[in-house]
């Protein structure tokens, strides 16, 4: 299968303040766990992505927000150590209000809160 063949299209918009309502959450936060003491609210929004993927895109944001405190530098953090550990390329989107539409290869996108940011991360290309 072609690599175009492998992708598939997402379409988000990210409101200013999550709505965080149990009837739309794909995941829960209690069902993720992550490798800090202190107590975080996470919320899948959208997956495509095996669950312990998920669990590593959560906890190296969670490392990546605690060293950073630049939007620009979490969203570079968390693309490189994914660069690293699953090959090019990853692209990732850190904020609290912004839209997008991507296409992404099938099984490789996550769309989640990290308390009130949002965090898309993606592979494509």
């Amino acid at each position: 299968m072609s690599e175009e063949g492998k992708r598939s299209p997402a379409s988000i918009t990210f409101p200013a303040k999550p709505p965080f309502t149990a009837d739309d959450r794909k995941t829960t936060a209690s069902s993720l766990s992550t490798s800090t003491s202190s107590s975080r609210k996470v919320v899948i929004k959208s997956a495509d992505m095996k669950e312990e993927m998920q669990n590593e895109a959560v906890n190296i944001a969670i490392s990546a927000f605690e060293n950073c405190s630049v939007e620009k530098d979490v969203a570079e953090q968390i693309k490189k150590e994914f660069d690293k550990n699953h090959g090019p390329t990853w692209h990732c989107i850190v904020g609290k209000n912004f839209g997008s539409y991507v296409t992404h290869e099938t099984n490789h996108f996550v769309y989640f809160y990290l308390e009130s940011k949002a965090v898309l991360l993606f592979k494509s290309g």
